[in-house]
């Protein structure tokens, strides 16, 4: 059998052709060796992204049109294909991020499940929020219209690859799942980091279009420099949204452009968060080496190279149970075996932040696992800690990218509220707390609603389900848009708006707002939700 490598072309995919591409090559690079990994994937030309845009603003206005029945095959038809070269794509995948193949498997069948999940969503058509306010022709003093609303898609979205899920949230992840449900045609940046891989994504994506009978332009697949390729994608006149996960400097900027824009676009950017941990403390006293424990698994998953990843963890100060804790995380965190991280920028940037968190007076370095000299992107485990009093006003809340985590030792109660009111907008906040913590500090829950997308109560912020109830936001920085979510079903609001019909005869409406209800949706009707 052919491997993965030599079915790669290195050239984007703009509906159903190849593209040629022109300029400096990008290479994917094996983060255990450091080493460039073949082949050279050709920058996508000018010409071929206003190309890619244009087939995907045409293909919208067929696209769009398409039942949900039939969106949710196109959707179950993309899972098959990725799962017929899941090998293949583990194979690959596992040589430009240094994950472990388990993880890689997983992510794969998260992605195909995500897949299915949005496939049901389109199907069974409810999302699409119908209301009908009924006429009344004979009210007084005025008649009342017949009024009708539900959601429709935007146009083309433009979706950014994420660094740190090669699968889930990249060519077929999320964003592409939430957006094709909807309604939307997709246009890919592909993520250096890991081109191959998305590449052999994109090709399964791109048989599911021809399969199904879908138009071309539904999906393209882009190669190329960020700041070029994702500006020109996000200025382009006929794209209508985009989805990012990443840095928040990259994010800012894409935010910027999406509203400098003569028409300004919705932009939602997954950017930064550091996922605070309240440790109460009647839950320290009942169980402070599990916490420890669970923390330690939390921060160092994937090399802590989780969005959810706990980044600062706040306790008691002067406490038996608090030294248990610290000296179990401790013991832990220097015993951490050693990670590659996923790119180079990725390890500078973590080599830079710890450094500079050691040089800082008010922190000191709890425990550390020592550097082994191994080859590649290879960083280590670092536990920082420092007092209440040095956190407020510092930046010490700022996120670090990698397995490192910051202990904040508070002596009273009020400093924990002043900490909570104090922060930024993250993606999770999580406290572990007794029933008589919880009452106690019912107020800390309170300002932490105001904070985060997700409330983790006793558990650990990293794994997030893809469910209907999940929210996978928060408000800015986390998020550019803290009404939103990037995980589970309710996604795929963000590529959609209202619109009314008002007066419409019942033979031009849509199907979802006739009368007879020929769906058989979920819709409210005069306020009273009906089948």
């Amino acid at each position: 059998m052919l491997s993965a490598t030599t079915k790669l072309s290195g050239r984007s995919l703009i509906g159903f052709r190849e593209g040629t591409g022109s300029g400096d090559p990008l290479y994917a690079r094996d983060p255990a060796t450091g080493q460039q990994l073949q082949p050279a994937f050709i920058p996508a030309t000018p010409e071929e992204v206003d190309r890619a845009v244009k087939l995907a603003a045409d293909a919208f206005k067929i696209y769009s049109r398409t039942t949900g029945r039939d969106r949710g095959a196109f959707l179950r038809k993309i899972a098959e294909k990725i799962e017929a070269v899941t090998d293949h794509i583990v194979e690959r995948a596992a040589q430009e991020t240094a994950l472990p193949v388990s993880r890689l498997q997983s992510e794969t069948a998260r992605s195909c499940n995500q897949l299915r999940l949005f496939a049901q969503v389109a199907e069974e058509g409810s999302w699409v929020n119908a209301r009908i306010d009924q006429a009344e022709p004979a009210r007084k003093p005025l008649p009342k219209p017949d009024i009708r609303s539900l959601m429709r898609p935007l146009g083309p979205v433009v979706v950014f690859g994420a660094s740190n899920f090669p699968l889930a949230f990249s060519v077929a992840g999320g964003d592409t799942a939430s957006a094709l449900a909807g309604g939307n045609t997709v246009i890919v940046k592909a993520h250096a980091a890991h081109p191959g891989t998305s590449e052999l994504v994109g090709r399964a994506l791109q048989e599911s279009v021809r399969e199904c009978g879908m138009p071309e332009g539904v999906f393209s697949l882009l190669f190329g420099h960020g700041a070029q390729i994702g500006t020109a994608l996000m200025k382009h006149p006929l794209v209508r949204a985009g989805g990012f996960t990443g840095s928040r400097v990259a994010g800012r900027i894409l935010m910027d452009v999406a509203a400098s824009r003569p028409e300004p676009i919705p932009f939602y950017a997954e950017m930064s968060s550091t996922n605070p941990v309240f440790i109460l403390p009647g839950a320290l006293r009942e169980r402070p080496e599990k916490i420890a424990s669970g923390l330690h698994a939390s921060f160092t998953l994937g090399a802590g190279q989780f969005c959810t990843k706990p980044g600062i963890v706040f306790l008691e100060k002067h406490s038996d149970a608090a030294d248990k804790f610290t000296s179990k995380l401790g013991e832990l965190a220097a015993g951490s075996t050693h990670f590659h991280l996923l790119t180079e920028a990725i390890y500078s940037s973590y080599d830079c932040a710890v450094a500079n968190r050691k040089a800082d007076s008010a922190v000191r370095v709890l425990a550390e696992k020592q550097s082994s000299g191994a080859a590649g992107f290879c960083a280590h485990a670092v536990l920082f800690e420092t007092d209440a009093n040095s956190f407020l006003g510092s930046n010490l809340d700022a996120e670090i990218f990698g397995p490192t985590m910051l202990l904040v030792r508070h002596s009273i109660r009020d400093q924990i509220l002043e900490i909570a009111r104090s922060l930024e907008g993250h993606l999770t906040a999580t406290v572990h707390g007794t029933e008589e913590d919880l009452r106690d500090f019912a107020d800390l829950i309170a300002v932490l609603e105001t904070k985060v997308g997700r409330l983790v109560l006793n558990g650990f912020p990293t794994g997030v389900e893809v469910t209907h109830a999940m929210v996978h936001g928060g408000p800015y920085p986390s998020t550019s848009d803290g009404r939103s979510t990037s995980v589970g079903s309710q996604a795929i609001f963000r590529f959609t708006r209202l619109v009314c019909y008002q007066g419409f005869p019942d033979n031009v409406l849509p199907d979802e707002l006739k009368e007879a209800n020929p769906l058989g949706i979920w819709r409210m009707v005069d306020g009273s939700m009906r089948k």
